[in-house]
């Protein structure tokens, strides 16, 4: 099975691809988002620790999130293998990452980097948020993300590069044939 970290842009289609992959080999789609929402919700003693962060409008400290894949990672659909989208979202977080999966016999197999121009991100979030009513999805504010994307994930690309596990995907074709290049990598 696999273990993958999928990057992209906002709006490159990391989540839908993500949750197809997963669905077609059986392993969980790792999303943080989803995680501290499930931790807060459920009231683990994680939890209630993101909670009173999110709460202040803190990001959740990178040692809260790392504890929360840890927690994840060891549950026992993860053991054949797992997609992580959202984290990590810089270097820092990769090196915590990869010093917990040494902790727990894992490694990541490949980091996917779904590639998508600026423009056809900008496209797709603005149609997005015109059709689903995301204030947050206006031409100003995707921008701004994609440059923040760009500080944060550049150098993240290089650090996986640099261990020989990026795959690049282009991610501004069909979503049949996108899939159909995800399906080469874990083939």
């Amino acid at each position: 099975m696999a273990r993958l970290i999928f990057l992209g842009a906002p709006g490159a289609g990391k989540g839908t691809q993500a949750k197809m992959l997963a669905d077609s080999q059986g392993i969980p789609h790792i999303s943080t988002g989803d995680i501290l929402r499930a931790a807060v919700k459920n009231q683990t003693p994680l939890g209630v620790k993101a909670k009173a962060f999110m709460d202040a409008g803190e990001l959740v400290p990178d040692s809260l999130v790392i504890d929360l894949i840890r927690e994840r990672l060891k549950e026992s659909d993860a053991q054949p293998g797992w997609i992580l989208d959202g984290f990590p979202r810089n270097v820092a977080q990769a090196g915590f990452l990869d010093q917990l999966l040494s902790e727990i016999g894992q490694a990541v197999d490949n980091a996917v980097n779904l590639d998508v121009p600026d423009e056809v991100v900008v496209e797709r979030l603005v149609k997005r948020g015109a059709a689903e009513g995301r204030s947050d999805d206006n031409e100003a504010t995707i921008r701004r993300r994609l440059e923040v994307y760009r500080q944060q994930t550049a150098p993240l690309i290089s650090y996986y590069d640099g261990q020989h596990k990026v795959k690049v995907i282009d991610g501004n074709q069909a979503m049949d044939a996108v899939k159909a290049s995800l399906m080469a990598v874990v083939a």
